[in-house]
């Protein structure tokens, strides 16, 4: 039977839709499925809830088959390579509404569901990435469908409320290993540059500091993974087994970006990071909870208002140490904390020191 290219390609956005809990192929690490930044559970619709997965398959059919192919190959492009490869925005119109059994979801919300996250309820549990036509956009008559060019917005606990599951315990103000203001400034050569980037390994910290001048970057392990700053390109001389492993699953890594209210972290790979910044705790406290960032979500990691707060002339820790407010450091894979047995992200195989130019 003579079959067009854009059945072809329709057929082929429907084998790659992102697999449901209990189809047996789910990935959690990769789709953020059952679980969400802060360790609220989220409940998975099943198929019988929101029609059948008949009644889906003709649905999201119909709908990409009015789709343009141009726009359908790079709709394929960002769900096979699961948001690694570069892809266009799928502009279509915001306020379309289909029907689905007995809910209606927007046309945005209905292609987040199908090839990306089969739990989501509201787009506002969304947020766009700052590399998306759409981003920063309000009412928009037509609005960017690509699955990848969202994430799943991490949601904090009150100051107040105790650590959940994913606040992988405190730690102190204590100075790790790393480097100082004057260090970076001096190292990275330039003084234009938001922050710098290092990259450990355990105690020892592994090539040239890495100079952000543009407002997003990604940094990611393998080439072609991205277009930032590539870690494998890196010569180390750890043998460590474990810094072996965790090194061959950073995969996409992370996308790191400044927009008008702080800096986000955008967790790309299939695994989870692990995230410590001043900016994201209560400023009274005495310790800093590492949070746990599942793959597909984003988080706001660093807040410049926030941390000029912090300099407080009186305060002896911020003295002493003045760039423990203006750091982040994100750990690949493994965490660290009171609910590890890494106590220190110097102890962790594979890690990242950004500080942030307070000049």
């Amino acid at each position: 039977m003579f079959r067009t290219k854009r059945t072809g390609l329709v057929r082929r956005l429907w084998r790659s839709r992102a697999p449901v809990e209990g189809d047996g192929d789910a990935d959690t690490r990769t789709h953020g499925s059952g679980g969400c930044c802060m360790g609220k559970s989220t409940k998975v619709a099943g198929k019988t809830s929101a029609g059948t997965d008949a009644e889906l398959k003709s649905l999201t059919h119909s709908i990409l088959k009015q789709i343009k192919e141009k726009q359908l190959e790079g709709l394929l492009q960002a769900v096979e390579s699961k948001g690694g490869a570069r892809s266009p925005c799928l502009l279509l119109p915001s306020k379309v509404d289909t029907k689905l059994g007995q809910q209606s979801y927007s046309l945005p919300l209905l292609l987040y569901k199908v090839f990306r996250w089969p739990d989501l309820m509201d787009c506002s549990e969304l947020k766009r990435l700052s590399c998306c036509e759409s981003y920063g956009e309000i009412n928009p008559e037509l609005v960017c469908c690509n699955p990848h060019h969202m994430s799943r917005l991490c949601e904090l606990d009150s100051p107040d409320s105790g650590p959940s599951s994913t606040e992988t315990g405190g730690t102190t103000y204590s100075a790790p290993v790393g480097l100082s203001d004057p260090q970076a400034l001096q190292e990275s050569g330039d003084r234009s540059h938001w922050c710098v980037v290092a990259y450990w390994e355990e105690k020892t910290r592994v090539g040239r500091l890495y100079s952000v001048q543009e407002p997003s970057l990604d940094i990611f392990y393998d080439l072609p993974q991205g277009n930032g700053f590539c870690l494998g390109q890196l010569s180390s001389d750890n043998k460590s087994p474990l810094a072996q492993m965790v090194r061959t699953k950073i995969g996409y890594g992370i996308q790191l970006s400044r927009e008008p209210d702080g800096v986000w972290v955008y967790n790309r790979s299939c695994y989870p990071i692990f995230i410590k910044s001043a900016t994201l705790d209560n400023p009274d406290s005495r310790t800093l909870l590492v949070h746990k960032v599942f793959p597909g979500f984003s988080i706001k990691a660093f807040d410049f208002e926030k941390a000029d707060s912090l300099q407080r002339p009186n305060d002896h820790e911020f003295t002493q140490q003045p760039r423990t407010g203006f750091t982040v450091q994100i750990s690949f894979v493994k965490g660290w904390g009171q609910c590890y047995t890494r106590q220190f992200i110097s102890s962790c195989p594979c890690w990242l020191e950004v500080i942030f130019n307070n000049q």
